[in-house]
C-alpha cells in the first residue's frame, strides 16, 4: 500500500507536495521545456478553450482532460444550466444554456459539453482569445456505434434489424424525424451544418472553409494518443495535464462488424462526413509534420502510454476496464443508454482518501463529474 501511494503521490506531486499539478501563474510568459515549435520564443498554458465534443468520438474523454484542468487550475466552467447535461443540444447554441450567463460571472475558461456549434452566440460566452478545438471519427466506426447507442431514440433505427441492414436501404427508414440526425452525418450536424445537405464539391469547400476559419485544432479518433500529444503542444500544457484513461468506451460484444460492403455503403450515405473525416484526416498529419514531427512525436506519444500504464496499475483494481455490473463503487457507474453497455472502472481499494480522490477523477464518468463541478462552482 505505500509503495503504491508513493507513486501515485509521486505522479500527483508539485513542488515536494502530493497535489494537482497546477499552473501557478497562468499569466507568466517564458519557454516553457516542451513548448511546441510554432511558439517560438515563448509559450503560456491556454486557459481560455472552447471544445466542440462531437457526439461518439471519444470526445468524453477529452471533456475529462478540460475538467480536471478546470478543477485544479480554479477556471470556470461554461456548464449547462440544471436540469440538463448539455447546452441545449440538439437546437442550435443559444448563450442562454450556460448556467449562470450573463450575471453570475464576467467570463468563462472553458466550454466543453455536447452542443450544436453555432459561433455568434458561443462568442458572447467565450472571450476574443479563446482557442477553439474539435475531433472527428470516420463515419464507419461512428455510425456503428450511433446505431449501437441510438437504436431506441432515433426513429430512424427502430425498425432496422441491424445497421448492415439499415444502409442498405437507408430511405427505407429515414425521415426529418426529430433525432434522425444521429442517422445521418453526424458530424456536420454537430458542426452546425445541415445533416441532410446533398453532397457536392462547391458545397465541401465552403463548409471545410468555415471550419477551418472558426477552429485552431481539428483532432482525430483513429489516433487518440497523437491527437492529444498536438493538443498539450497547441494549448502549452503538461504532459501530466493530459494523461488519460479511457471513458464512456463500449464493450466489444455489443459491436456489429461490418462488411467491406457496409462500409462503403455506410460512406456514401454519409458522404459529406466522409469527406470531412478524409480532410481533416489529411490536415492532421499536416500540422504534425509543421509543429511537433514525427519523431518527436512518438517519442511524446511513448512518454504519455508509459505514464498511462503506471497510473492504471497504481489507480485501478485488475489494471482496467470492467462491465458496469462488476462496478463496485455505483457513483463511478456510467450512464447505460441505448443497446450499448458501457464500461467503467475500479478503484484499487488500499489508497489513502488523498490518492482515492486523484485517481477517482480519472475515472468519474461524465455526468457526475459535471454534477461535481456544477455544485463546487455554483455552491
Amino acid at each position: 500500500m505505500k509503495q503504491r501511494n508513493q507513486q501515485i503521490c509521486n505522479y500527483f506531486k508539485k513542488k515536494g507536495k502530493c497535489v494537482p499539478s497546477k499552473h501557478n501563474d497562468l499569466k507568466k510568459t517564458g519557454r516553457r521545456e516542451e513548448a511546441p515549435a510554432y511558439a517560438q520564443a515563448s509559450c503560456s498554458p491556454k486557459t481560455h478553450i472552447m471544445f466542440l465534443k462531437t457526439h461518439k468520438s471519444a470526445s468524453s474523454t477529452i471533456l475529462n482532460i478540460l475538467y480536471r484542468f478546470g478543477e485544479a487550475n480554479g477556471l470556470v466552467l461554461a456548464l449547462p444550466r440544471r436540469p440538463s447535461f448539455q447546452l441545449g443540444y440538439p437546437k442550435f447554441f443559444s448563450a442562454k444554456q450556460v448556467a449562470g450567463f450573463p450575471t453570475k460571472w464576467n467570463q468563462y475558461n472553458i466550454m466543453c459539453n455536447h452542443l450544436r456549434f453555432y459561433l455568434p452566440e458561443v462568442k458572447k460566452v467565450m472571450p476574443e482569445e479563446t482557442f477553439y478545438f474539435s475531433i472527428v471519427r470516420n463515419p464507419t466506426t461512428l455510425m456503428e456505434s450511433s446505431f449501437t447507442y441510438y437504436k431506441h431514440s432515433a426513429p430512424a433505427f427502430y425498425k432496422a434489424s441491424s445497421l448492415t441492414e439499415f444502409v442498405k436501404d437507408p430511405w427505407v427508414y429515414y425521415n426529418n424525424a426529430a433525432n434522425n440526425h444521429y442517422a445521418r452525418n453526424l458530424l456536420s450536424f454537430d458542426f452546425g451544418f445541415d445533416n441532410n445537405a446533398n453532397y457536392s464539391e462547391k458545397y465541401m469547400a465552403s463548409i471545410i472553409s468555415t471550419i477551418e476559419t472558426q477552429f485552431n485544432l481539428i483532432l482525430v479518433t483513429e489516433y487518440f494518443d497523437e491527437s492529444i500529444i498536438l493538443l498539450k503542444e497547441a494549448l502549452c500544457w503538461e504532459l501530466d495535464d493530459v494523461v488519460f484513461f479511457k471513458l464512456n468506451i463500449r464493450s466489444n460484444a455489443t459491436k456489429e462488424h461490418l462488411s467491406q460492403e457496409t462500409i462503403e455503403e455506410i460512406k456514401d450515405w454519409n458522404a459529406v462526413d466522409w469527406n470531412l473525416y478524409l480532410h481533416f484526416n489529411k490536415t492532421f498529419w499536416q500540422k504534425i509534420d509543421e509543429t511537433i514531427g514525427r519523431k518527436r512525436m512518438q517519442q511524446e506519444v511513448d512518454k504519455l502510454r508509459q505514464k498511462q500504464t503506471e497510473l492504471m496499475k497504481t489507480c485501478l483494481e485488475h489494471g482496467g476496464a470492467v462491465d458496469a455490473s462488476k462496478i463496485k463503487d455505483k457513483a463511478l457507474k456510467p450512464f447505460q443508454f441505448g443497446k450499448a453497455r458501457i464500461l467503467g472502472y475500479n478503484l484499487n481499494p488500499d489508497l489513502d482518501h488523498t490518492i482515492t480522490v486523484k485517481c477517482q477523477r480519472l475515472v468519474i464518468p461524465e455526468l457526475q463529474y459535471t454534477k461535481l463541478l456544477y455544485d463546487k462552482q455554483y455552491s
